[in-house]
């Protein structure tokens, strides 16, 4: 944080009444924001979120999503302070338990967890969302097509515009036709590092949630999809069927309908992380997020089994290097080296 941030930031803290708390860093992510926890004298806890505006990042976003899903009994943490112009926000300190540290501490707890995580939705998904752009074909496909413009020259040192240009065509063709049933608020980023476990609340209020700024309106199947395929660790896919399924039951949604639409889903986020990881590593120095590709990629072809992508299918495998050991360290040599 540079002095000016930090005076910044002081200042903020000393007119909410926290300005003398202890701060301890807790969590960056891929973006620019960071996360203090605040601790005052009598014990009690807050956190501070830093999100830059001179760095392109806005508490706007989150402010808004934020009172959406509070007002829907949903744990979102509290807004205790803003500082919209200046980026910084005040929060409710929902603690640390992370899904993915409970669970590998207590896995006997990943169902139960997983299990609230679905119903979450299912409590989520019977509120018409509030006025939110649309996560549609014509947002989406740009999107996935960054695998194209980063992994592959990243894993070959060759770009393909002809490539891109018929995957975009065909994966423009596949996601149109959800088009019509963009209708419910969809956070982009529910896995298991993002859901916080508060055993003490009850039913879905036992699910904190974390990092849904970028939430659009979208498809009921993503949010799940984006749980069950985590970039960042491994659902049993037996677990991962009993849940599409518990989802698919209680809502009375049409099973086969909505796998297909969970696989042109997961093609197109799995396409879009692969091409983000490699930029994250290739243009901002993070070497580590390439570590997560592999599991990425299995995601991708798994999805690309549905027959929902044939047309899909081949034109990503047959371009797309899979990420062996010689891909991975050639994304990783680049580490840096592109200016963006």
């Amino acid at each position: 944080m540079s002095d000016t941030r930090a005076d910044l930031a002081a200042a903020f803290l000393a007119a909410t009444g926290w300005g003398a708390a202890h701060r301890v860093n807790i969590a960056g992510d891929a973006s620019n924001r960071r996360y203090d926890r605040l601790r005052d004298a009598d014990g009690g806890t807050a956190v501070l979120m830093d999100a830059p505006p001179a760095k392109g990042e806005s508490v706007r976003p989150f402010v808004r999503i934020t009172h959406a899903l509070r007002d829907l009994g949903l744990s979102a943490p509290q807004v205790l302070a803003e500082d919209d112009d200046h980026g910084f926000l005040l929060l409710e300190d929902l603690g640390d338990d992370l899904f993915a540290k409970v669970v590998q501490a207590k896995p006997a707890l990943e169902q139960p967890l997983y299990e609230a995580a679905v119903d979450l939705l299912v409590h989520l998904h019977t509120a018409p969302p509030p006025s939110l752009p649309p996560y549609d074909a014509a947002t989406a496909t740009p999107l996935a097509a960054l695998a194209f413009d980063w992994y592959l020259p990243g894993a070959t040192g060759t770009p393909d515009p002809g490539a891109k240009a018929a995957f975009d065509s065909a994966c423009h063709a596949v996601l149109a036709p959800l088009d019509p049933a963009l209708d419910v608020l969809i956070q982009r980023d529910y896995h298991a590092e993002n859901l916080l476990w508060l055993p003490d609340r009850t039913g879905v209020a036992r699910v904190g949630l974390l990092d849904y700024q970028d939430a659009m309106r979208g498809h009921r199947a993503y949010d799940l999809m984006s749980i069950l395929q985590d970039a960042r660790r491994d659902v049993p896919p037996a677990l991962a069927v009993a849940m599409v399924r518990r989802y698919v039951t209680t809502t009375g949604a049409d099973a086969d309908a909505f796998g297909a639409a969970f696989a042109c889903l997961g093609m197109q986020r799995n396409m879009r992380i692969l091409g983000v990881f490699a930029r994250l590593s290739m243009a901002y120095g993070k070497p580590h997020y390439v570590d997560l590709i592999p599991r990425v990629w299995g995601h991708l072809i798994t999805a690309l089994a549905h027959p929902a992508l044939a047309t899909v299918a081949p034109l990503i495998t047959d371009h797309l290097p899979a990420p062996d050991p010689a891909v991975l360290a050639s994304l990783k040599d680049k580490c840096g080296s592109v200016t963006l």
